[in-house]
């Protein structure tokens, strides 16, 4: 595992703010990371993972903006470039991903393929 010095992923203010109140209401632990990846399924192919977690193996680690960051390397392909926002609107509440790798898209906002 190593810690990588340029990060895949953007966070933007929005999704950094919700992060560390998640972060702070949860009190987690030194030993967990937000973890950021995919998953088979969803209505596209994949959805998206983004949720505390301990370190595994096969795991790349990074910060931005004071939180500490996991993926497994394999996910990379899928993920590199993204920017994950944060909205608050009536039409558009949570976590919002916007992936330059996605060839479609589904209208939960969570699966692509």
């Amino acid at each position: 595992m190593q810690t990588l010095t340029s990060n895949p992923i953007t966070l933007t203010e929005g999704a950094i703010q919700e992060i560390k109140r998640l972060i702070h209401a949860s009190n987690m632990t030194s030993d967990q990371f937000l973890r950021i990846g995919v998953k088979g399924g969803g209505c596209a192919g994949f959805s998206y993972i983004l949720d505390f977690d301990s370190k595994q193996e096969g795991d790349d680690e990074y910060e931005i903006e004071g939180i500490k960051v996991i993926m497994n390397i394999a996910h990379h392909l899928y993920l590199n470039g993204i920017e994950i926002d944060y909205q608050t609107g009536l039409n558009n509440r949570g976590f919002v991903y916007n992936n330059p790798n996605a060839s479609k898209t589904c209208g939960c906002g969570t699966s692509f393929g």
